[in-house]
C-alpha cells in the first residue's frame, strides 16, 4: 500500500478545491464520512483523507479578524494500483501526482498516463496482456535471432534460411483456426492454451537434427504465438477505454520488446560452440508459470460475453478487409527481411560476432520505446492516420538507408528508423480488432494475419533471391515501394478510430434488446 501525505498552511479560498473529488488521474466520489474513494480509476484500493486545523488568532494581534484567511491541512491518500507486476513502475508517477494540492479539478492526464482514464478491471487487463506479450517477445523473436547459427552448424545456405523463414508462416493457417474458434468459444481459454502450447513445442527446437526439423517445430510455435499475439490485442481492443486503445498496445510492445530483449541477452551463448544456440530453445519454459498466474486473474472479453449480433468476416466491411490486407501485406513484404535476415546481414556483411549483434540490435531497437509512447498518445488524441502514414515512410526509408551504409551511419538510420517505425505500430496494430464487429474479430483478424504472412512470405522469398546475387540493401530499395503505398493508401482510404467506442465504428456490437 502506497501512501501519499501533503501537510501545507493554505488560503481558506483554496480549501474548497481540496474538499472536493479530483477529476484528474483518479475520478474521486466522497463517502458520508468525509473521506474519498476512487469511482474510477486503476486501484485496487483507494481512500483519501483531509485533516482541516484551524489557526488561532494571536492574543497580541487584536486588530486581526475573527477567522483568519488561513487553515493548516493535512492529507493523506493510501492506494494500491491494479496493475498486476508492472503496477510498481507507475507508484512512483502516481505518487508524484497525488502530492499536487492545485489543479486537482478537469486537469488533462499528464503524458505518462492513459490518455482516458482507466478502471480497475481495465487496468488489471492490461497488466495481464503486458506479461504475455513478454512472453510472446521472447517467443516471436527466437527463430529470427538464432537461424544463422543454425544455419552454420547445419551447413545450410542463405536461400535456405530464407527459405525456412518464409515456410514457417505455414503456421499461420493455425492461428486462422484457432481465433476463429474464439469468436465462438470466447478469448480467455485460447489465449491461455496458445501460450503455453507455444512454450512447450519451442522446447523441441533445442534437440531439432536440421534446418528442416527446426522449421517444423517453428511452423508450430509459431501458429500458437501468432494465435497469442492476436488474442491479446483483441482483448486489448475489447478491454480498454476508447481514447486509451493505441497507449494500451504501445505499453504491450514494450512489454513484448523487453522479451525480445531477453532473447538478445542470451544471444551470445552462440558464441560458446557449436549447438549454443539451442541452449535458447530451452529458456521458454520459464513462460510457463507466468501464464498460470495471468490465468487465475484474467477474465473473459466483457465485449464477446455482452449478447451481439452474429456477423460474416466481411459483411458491411469488405473495403475496410481489402484495404487493412493489402496494407499489411505490404509492409510485411518489407518489414519480414529487414529484421529477420538482419543478423545474417551484420554477420556475413559487416562482420559482426553475436555479442556485436546483440549489442546493436538492444542500442538501436530499445529506444523504439520513445517511439511507441508519442506515437500511441498523438493517435489516442489526435488520430491514429497522420502517425502510421508518416511512421510507416519514414521508418522504412531510414532502414534502407543502414543497410546501404556502414560503420556508425549504419548505427544512427536503423535508431532513428526504429523510434518512427515503432511510433506507427500501435494505431496500426490496433486497425485490425477496431475495423470489426465482435462476433467475427477473430476471424476477420486470423484472415488478415495470413494475408500479411503472405506478405512476409513474398518478401522474403524476393529478398532472399536478391541477396544471393547481390546485397540485402538493394533487396530492401526494391521493396521499400510497399510502405510508400501503404503511407498513401492510409491517408486516403482508412478510416479515423481514435476516440470512437467499438460500437459506434461497428454497429453490430451494439448490445441486442432482450427479446
Amino acid at each position: 500500500m502506497a501512501t501519499v501525505v501533503n501537510r501545507a498552511v493554505i488560503d481558506r479560498s483554496a480549501l474548497a478545491g481540496l474538499a472536493q473529488p479530483r477529476t484528474d488521474v483518479v475520478h474521486e466520489a466522497q463517502d458520508p464520512d468525509g473521506s474519498f474513494r476512487a469511482a474510477t480509476g486503476p486501484f485496487a484500493s483507494y481512500r483519501r483523507e483531509l485533516v482541516v486545523v484551524e489557526l488561532r488568532v494571536p492574543s497580541d494581534q487584536p486588530d486581526r479578524p475573527d477567522q483568519p484567511d488561513q487553515v493548516e491541512i493535512t492529507e493523506t491518500t493510501r492506494f494500491r494500483l491494479a496493475v498486476p507486476v508492472w503496477g510498481l513502475l507507475f507508484v512512483w508517477p502516481y505518487k508524484h501526482e497525488l502530492r499536487r494540492l492545485t489543479g486537482r479539478q478537469d486537469r488533462r492526464e499528464p503524458a505518462w498516463a492513459p490518455p482516458d482514464l482507466m478502471d480497475a478491471r481495465s487496468a488489471t487487463v492490461l497488466g495481464l496482456l503486458c506479461s504475455t506479450a513478454l512472453v510472446a517477445g521472447y517467443l516471436g523473436t527466437l527463430i529470427t535471432q538464432t537461424i544463422t547459427y543454425a544455419a552454420e552448424e547445419f551447413g545450410a545456405s542463405k536461400a535456405a534460411q530464407a527459405d525456412t523463414l518464409a515456410n514457417i508462416r505455414v503456421g499461420v493457417l493455425l492461428s486462422l483456426a484457432l481465433v476463429a474458434l474464439a469468436d465462438r468459444r470466447g478469448r480467455r481459454g485460447l489465449l491461455l492454451f496458445a501460450a503455453v502450447a507455444s512454450c512447450g513445442v519451442t522446447v523441441l527446437g533445442a534437440a531439432a537434427t536440421s534446418l528442416t526439423m527446426l522449421g517444423l517445430t517453428q511452423v508450430l510455435a509459431g501458429g500458437l504465438t501468432t494465435t497469442l499475439l492476436l488474442l491479446i490485442t483483441i482483448v486489448a481492443a475489447e478491454e480498454m477505454p476508447a481514447g486509451s486503445r493505441a497507449y494500451a498496445i504501445s505499453v504491450m510492445t514494450m512489454t513484448g520488446a523487453l522479451g525480445a530483449g531477453m532473447c538478445l541477452w542470451a544471444l551470445p551463448l552462440a558464441d560458446l560452440g557449436d549447438g549454443g544456440w539451442r541452449a535458447l530453445y530451452v529458456i521458454p519454459m520459464l513462460g510457463v508459470p507466468v501464464m498460470v498466474h495471468v490465468g487465475r486473474r484474467l477474465p473473459e472479453s466483457r465485449r464477446f460475453t455482452t449478447p451481439h449480433r452474429e456477423a460474416t468476416v466481411v459483411a458491411g466491411h469488405g473495403r475496410r478487409f481489402w484495404v487493412l490486407g493489402v496494407s499489411l501485406f505490404l509492409i510485411s513484404a518489407f518489414g519480414a527481411p529487414a529484421t529477420q535476415l538482419l543478423n545474417e546481414f551484420l554477420r556475413s556483411e559487416r562482420g559482426f560476432s553475436a555479442s556485436r549483434i546483440s549489442l546493436f540490435t538492444i542500442l538501436t531497437s530499445t529506444p523504439g520505446a520513445i517511439g511507441l509512447v508519442i506515437g500511441g498518445r498523438i493517435a489516442d488524441v489526435r488520430g491514429k492516420r497522420i502517425v502510421v502514414a508518416v511512421g510507416v515512410i519514414g521508418g522504412s526509408l531510414l532502414t534502407v538507408f543502414s543497410f546501404a551504409s556502414a560503420g556508425w551511419s549504419m548505427w544512427i538510420w536503423n535508431l532513428v528508423g526504429t523510434i518512427l517505425a515503432a511510433a506507427a505500430g500501435p494505431a496500426l496494430t490496433m486497425y485490425g480488432p477496431e475495423l470489426f464487429p465482435t462476433a467475427s474479430r477473430g476471424r476477420a483478424n486470423g484472415v488478415i494475419r495470413v494475408v500479411s504472412v503472405a506478405g512476409s512470405y513474398a518478401g522474403l522469398r524476393i529478398a532472399g533471391r536478391i541477396v544471393d546475387h547481390s546485397s540485402l540493401a538493394r533487396a530492401m530499395g526494391v521493396l521499400l515501394i510497399g510502405p510508400i503505398v501503404v503511407g498513401v493508401l492510409v491517408l486516403l482510404a482508412f478510416p479515423e478510430t481514435a476516440r470512437r467506442e467499438l460500437e459506434d465504428i461497428n454497429p453490430e456490437d451494439r448490445p441486442v434488446p432482450a427479446g
